[in-house]
């Protein structure tokens, strides 16, 4: 039975193991992970595959892997991937889901965080790069600049943020206002994220480069 994307995102029970994970994650100080993260997440997803010539059911299983990819958080932050993987099964599996699209789904959910990821496969490897290109600065939720730590003052930088798909390259485009933090922050708190994403660009046979202020950095 194929479910489409759009019942996915319309699914109460979803939408409240997003809401409440969110909830969660405000209590414990992180950036946004809500609607606007995983809807985002799922676009840019589903995007890299149809750009790299997947067919269309394989692009969207990869939207909804971004959909789910962050309900392991009402759980615990701690290994989020593994616990939404395990919760992701038990709705897919109700809604009457395909085994093998439910695997891959599983899977690619199990191996988006950056503690233990990996590119097993192509929809895996598309939401690795949709989550960790996820960088904007309404992601910040702590108005109080004072007591910004060095995740706010990177995400809260960026001014601009966009994943442009070249021949040959998925390039995450960045304008950062220096002021409020350094290049070198970024990749403090960052380059684990961007070293993953090179690797998931390879699994889909591309290259993956960052560039900030116009400036080529990977």
């Amino acid at each position: 039975m194929s479910v489409s994307f759009d019942s996915i995102r319309k699914n109460t029970e979803i939408a409240a193991y997003i809401r409440k994970a969110d909830e969660s994650l405000i209590a414990l100080g992180y950036t946004e992970h809500s609607f606007a993260h995983v809807g985002r997440v799922a676009d840019t997803a589903r995007r890299i595959l149809l750009w790299l010539g997947q067919d269309g059911r394989t692009a969207e299983l990869a939207a909804i892997a971004g959909w789910l990819h962050d309900i392991g958080n009402v759980v615990n932050r701690i290994d989020h991937a593994q616990s939404g993987a395990v919760m992701a099964f038990r709705i897919l599996d109700k809604l009457g889901f395909d085994p093998d699209e439910t695997a891959t789904i599983v899977t690619a959910i199990g191996n988006h965080d950056e503690g233990t990821a990996f590119p097993v496969n192509a929809v895996a490897a598309a939401l690795i790069l949709a989550d960790k290109t996820d960088v904007r600065a309404n992601r910040v939720r702590n108005k109080d600049m004072a007591s910004f730590d060095i995740h706010d003052r990177v995400n809260f930088s960026v001014k601009e943020s966009r994943v442009l798909l070249e021949p040959g390259v998925i390039r995450l485009a960045l304008t950062i206002d220096t002021g409020v933090c350094a290049v070198m922050d970024y990749f403090e708190i960052f380059l684990d994220r961007m070293i993953l994403c090179r690797k998931a660009a390879e699994k889909l046979g591309v290259r993956f480069a960052l560039s900030i202020n116009g400036q080529a950095m990977l």
